[in-house]
């Protein structure tokens, strides 16, 4: 069974836009079919490293038969093949500097938890550089709760910087 889902791109180190680029070329290879991508959003950092440089993000559509594990996995080895250093390994910073970042943020209506996953991603509703890229590509998307993403939009602080950068990212015929 193939679901629709949404994934999120982030870098901060290097080419950022070249990092979520290669990120979205990669995911074909991992049983992920991109479908659609947003524009690229400068974005202020947040979390507990806010001492960094500003991040690229972006989010895509995607189709996949993967299970929520099988889609975490294949996010995982995307990650791990352009250097990113998983939590566990050494060097590793929570909420730090990475190359590339790609999380699992719906998968169809799905509600999932397990130690490694839980959908709909637990800050979905929380971060306007997730939302923004989000809502662009589906202005009538909600959590499977029925919670629209809109409306969680327009009840955050407008203290979390995100700037439109540039185009959408381009979707290779897989």
């Amino acid at each position: 069974m193939t679901r629709v889902g949404y994934l999120g791109l982030g870098s901060n180190v290097g080419d950022r836009r070249a990092q979520l680029q290669a990120a979205v070329d990669a995911l074909g290879a991992h049983g992920v079919r991109v479908v659609a991508s947003s524009s690229t959003y400068d974005t202020d950092p947040v979390g507990e490293v806010l001492e960094q440089p500003s991040f690229l993000n972006a989010c895509v559509r995607i189709e996949t038969a993967l299970d929520p594990i099988g889609l975490l996995d294949a996010c995982k080895a995307v990650e791990r093949e352009q250097g990113r250093v998983l939590a566990g390994e050494e060097g590793y910073v929570h909420h730090g500097p990475r190359p590339i970042d790609v999380d699992v943020l719906l998968l169809g209506d799905l509600e999932f938890e397990h130690e490694r996953l839980r959908l709909p991603h637990e800050q979905v509703l929380a971060r306007r550089f997730v939302l923004i890229p989000l809502l662009e590509l589906d202005f009538d998307l909600a959590v499977p709760d029925g919670r629209r993403l809109s409306d969680a939009l327009a009840e955050l602080p407008l203290d979390e910087g995100v700037r439109r950068e540039g185009p959408p990212l381009a979707i290779r015929a897989s």
